[in-house]
């Protein structure tokens, strides 16, 4: 009997609704336990147990990362495999002010919905759980163990102050400084002293000079994370944490090795010596595949939400190792509005808005959204065949 492509997407907005409570409960738990990178324990019990609920093959603690997990529906090996992505990190002190936990519900919920009909529709599922988005490249290490092979598309929602297309997502790489000099007596014999601070402070001055050369987008920020022990000593030992973000990796590569000259100029300068450790590895900029957008924009209008392309008044700017992924699969990542487009991410403000009956909505409306894109791709294996043309080279 021909599958009804109307009916199927009625049913999958209604078994949304059927777990809508059910969300809206995990998002409130994960913003009440906020966890960050490789931590979350917790998230990983929670999402799970309800993916069990739901009748999906979980594997715990999957590709060597103890909080992931992937849920697995469909057995056509020729059906199209889409992943759904799921974030649930949160951030130091100010917990879940990035919205992860929206991110992980909504997930959750488009899994949950799409599931149900996987079976029906010849398609293949992969809930995966995707830890350390906040610096510590959870994907990355993912799809390094093999967690993307064979998928044809990966998609995944950010909450924000607007309905947009996609997030300015560009390559980032973080770096740890630490300086050493010599320490002496900073009154009774300065002259011996080798100052590690002021290694440090020459080559932030540096930087700060090398801002107004900087390319369109490019933005090199840092703290010192070591100063000194005693105003009465020469500090031997101090260190920073920087992070160098271009539009492009190419962009990266290039302005890195201006940022390390800076450094070590600073480093030259005082006497002392330096060294930097990339303790992550390198987030890219993110390509949201035209193909998958389209059909997210339309269903999203389909439940209420118009969403726009980004402005210059109006965007999202940032880093995500979702940008890894979108160069190895076809990859969206837009936007859903949990708060007025005035509220920041990464602040307190925020992370009330994403505990919001707000927030909630976004839970939901994210998972409609996301569950009837996969659908589309299940029913039209054109699309498939579309989104994989409009696929980028990979980055060499």
């Amino acid at each position: 009997m021909p599958v009804d492509p109307a009916d199927v997407r009625r049913r999958v907005l209604a078994e949304v609704d059927r777990w809508a409570d059910q969300l809206v409960e995990v998002s409130h738990d994960l913003h009440a336990h906020p966890e960050i990178g490789y931590t979350e324990h917790h998230a990983h019990d929670a999402l799970t147990a309800v993916l069990d609920q739901g009748g999906l093959k979980v594997e715990r603690h999957a590709h060597g990362l103890a909080t992931a997990f992937a849920a697995t529906a469909g057995s056509d090996p020729d059906g199209a495999h889409v992943a759904v992505l799921c974030e649930y990190d949160a951030l130091p002190q100010i917990g879940h002010a990035c919205g992860h936990n929206v991110i992980g519900a909504a997930g959750l919920g488009a899994g949950l919905a799409a599931a149900a009909v996987a079976e029906e529709l010849g398609g293949r599922l992969t809930v995966l759980g995707t830890p350390a988005e906040e610096g510590g490249g959870g994907k990355i290490h993912l799809a390094a163990a093999g967690a993307f092979d064979g998928v044809d598309a990966a998609l995944m929602i950010h909450p924000a102050g607007a309905d947009l297309t996609r997030i300015h997502a560009i390559a980032v790489h973080e770096a740890r400084v630490t300086y050493h000099g010599l320490a002496s007596h900073a009154a009774s014999a300065p002259e011996l002293g080798r100052n590690a601070l002021d290694a440090a402070v020459l080559g932030y001055m540096n930087v700060a000079a090398l801002r107004q050369h900087m390319g369109s987008g490019e933005r090199v920020h840092g703290y010192f994370t070591e100063a000194g022990t005693a105003a009465n000593v020469v500090p031997s030992r101090t260190a920073a944490t920087w992070f160098v973000r271009s539009p492009t990796l190419d962009g990266l590569e290039k302005l890195e090795a201006r940022f390390l000259t800076c450094l070590e100029a600073g480093a030259a300068a005082a006497g002392c010596t330096m060294e930097v450790a990339w303790p992550n590895p390198v987030y890219a900029d993110m390509v949201d595949n035209p193909v998958l957008l389209e059909r997210y924009v339309d269903n999203a209008a389909t439940i209420g939400r118009t969403v726009i392309e980004p402005t210059a008044e109006l965007r999202v700017t940032g880093s995500t190792d979702m940008g890894n992924i979108s160069h190895l699969v076809p990859s969206i990542h837009p936007i859903i509005k949990v708060s007025p487009p005035d509220v920041s991410i990464h602040t307190e403000a925020f992370e009330r808005w994403a505990g919001s009956p707000d927030g909630d909505r976004a839970v939901v409306d994210g998972a409609k959204a996301m569950a009837l894109t996969i659908v589309d791709l299940w029913l039209d294996p054109d699309l498939v065949a579309a989104a994989r043309a409009a696929h980028p080279a990979p980055h060499p």
